[in-house]
Parts: C-alpha cells; sequence; structure tokens
C-alpha cells in the first residue's frame, strides 16, 4: 500500500457537497482505504475572479492503484459529478481532484505530474495537507511545515464543520 494525498476543489453546485460526495466517493475506490481529510476551506479562485469561491480539502488515502489507474478513477468521479474539461485554465468547476503526492515518487509524462506541480506555491493545498500530514516531507526533501510556514494564507478560510 502507497500512501498518497489528493487536493480536492470545487466552486459550483453546492461546493461543500460535491466535497463531501468526493470524499465518500474515495473511500469507495477499489484497492484502496481512505485514511485523513482535512476540514475543508474557503478560498478566492486563482484565475478569473469573475467566479465563486472554492471550497478545498485534501485526502490521504493507501492504495495498491498504480499512479495512472488512480488517475483514471479520480477523472471518473469528476465525471460522474459534473466536470466538464474546458480549455478554460482555472475556471469555475464542480469537481477537481489532483493527485499531489503518490508515497515518494516523482512522476513525469504526458497525462501526470507528482508531485503537484503548482502544490508548493497554493496556500489551498499546503495548509490541508498540513492538517493531516503536519510532518510530511516532500519527494525533494523539503519539510512541509516549512512551505507552509512560508506561504501567504491570508485569502484561506477554514469553513465550520
Amino acid at each position: 500500500m502507497t500512501d498518497v494525498f489528493v487536493a480536492l476543489g470545487a466552486n459550483l453546485s453546492n461546493p461543500k457537497k460535491q466535497i463531501l460526495r468526493a470524499i465518500d466517493a474515495l473511500q469507495h475506490l477499489p484497492d484502496s482505504k481512505l485514511i485523513a481529510c482535512s476540514p475543508q476551506y474557503s478560498s478566492a479562485p486563482m484565475g478569473p475572479q469573475d467566479q465563486p469561491d472554492y471550497v478545498n480539502a485534501v485526502a490521504q488515502l493507501q492504495t495498491t492503484l498504480s499512479p495512472h489507474q488512480l488517475l483514471d478513477e479520480l477523472q471518473r468521479i469528476e465525471l460522474e459529478q459534473g466536470r466538464v474539461r474546458k480549455d478554460e485554465r482555472w475556471g469555475p468547476r464542480t469537481l477537481d481532484l489532483d493527485l499531489l503526492l503518490y508515497g515518494q515518487q516523482v512522476i513525469q509524462d504526458e497525462r501526470l505530474t507528482v508531485p503537484h506541480y503548482g502544490m508548493t506555491q497554493r496556500a489551498f493545498v499546503l495548509i490541508p495537507l498540513y492538517d493531516i500530514a503536519p510532518a510530511l516531507i516532500l519527494p525533494d526533501g523539503r519539510q512541509l511545515a516549512e512551505l507552509v510556514a512560508a506561504c501567504d494564507s491570508s485569502t484561506l478560510f477554514r469553513l465550520p464543520d
């Protein structure tokens, strides 16, 4: 079993509920076990500002699925929850599931980049990840705690449970 971390984000069609549905779907992935899920946070959108704020969280799983099998499962969950893939980057969406970390593996191919390319600059990823894995060390040797201490979390707000 490999420890993996998945970022969850949504800003359309009742985002808090979309995140809860996605967590439920993650619990039912084949050959996988949900270990932990962070609290939900609200964050301003990264891209165009004429869209609703996002709800974000991070989940930890243990899985025997390969990285690409897991990616396929995550994209299936997105589609089942109404995700429409468009050319617009950082636009509004019902659900976004990003594979952040797959153990200590570094993966770079046409379908998948792990660690996720933007995770170290995004408070809406770092803070929820820290909630469930404060001692985490990234594949490049950096400590999550140091990244969290250096990030600007001024637009991130923890939502009530």
